[in-house]
């Protein structure tokens, strides 16, 4: 499989920043993050809290994405996967920043910043406070392979083979983060 979109990159030991063109208007986009049913098409479900602070579920349904069952070594992923985090910064329609599973022992954060350019919208994903090469490992490659996701379903198209995808995108990962 060929990889369709840059990768991203390791800004720091604890930080992965990925920046992408996302084939539609900012506020197209925005929906993506914000609404609970277009965010579970690419990502997960769960309704954002009114608040900064508050908790709330993100609900993974990894299957419902393309149709292709995970493999074995994800077989948790076959079921849906309940996630906690915490609302942190809300600009609509340019910033959203949430914690990245409150139920560990230390939760990690995720960025959405989103710029428009005319009929397209860029995007800066930051993932920090990652504990390990394995952790930065896995967060690269799942945003890539969701990303991907949601530019197929921006762009109109059925997205596919989300697992597959993921498997070919880890092992440039592999080489690619320190």
């Amino acid at each position: 499989m060929t990889i369709k979109h840059s990768l991203g990159n390791q800004t720091g030991p604890d930080t992965l920043r990925m920046e992408r063109t996302l084939p539609a208007p900012i506020e197209r986009v925005w929906a993506y993050l914000a609404d609970s049913d277009k965010r579970a098409a690419w990502l997960a479900g769960g309704a954002l809290p009114r608040a900064p602070g508050e908790l709330f579920e993100l609900r993974f349904e990894h299957t419902k994405l393309t149709g292709e069952v995970a493999p074995d070594r994800f077989a948790e992923c076959r079921e849906p996967i309940l996630q906690k985090s915490r609302l942190l910064r809300m600009e609509p329609p340019t910033l959203l920043s949430i914690s990245w599973d409150e139920g560990g022992s230390a939760p990690s954060q995720v960025t959405f910043e989103l710029t428009p350019k005319g009929d397209t919208t860029q995007l800066v994903l930051t993932h920090t406070r990652l504990a390990s090469r394995k952790d930065m490992l896995s967060v690269a490659s799942g945003w890539h392979a969701h990303v991907d996701v949601l530019i197929e379903i921006l762009e109109g198209n059925k997205p596919q083979g989300f697992w597959t995808n993921l498997a070919a995108i880890e092992k440039e990962y592999e080489a690619h983060i320190r």
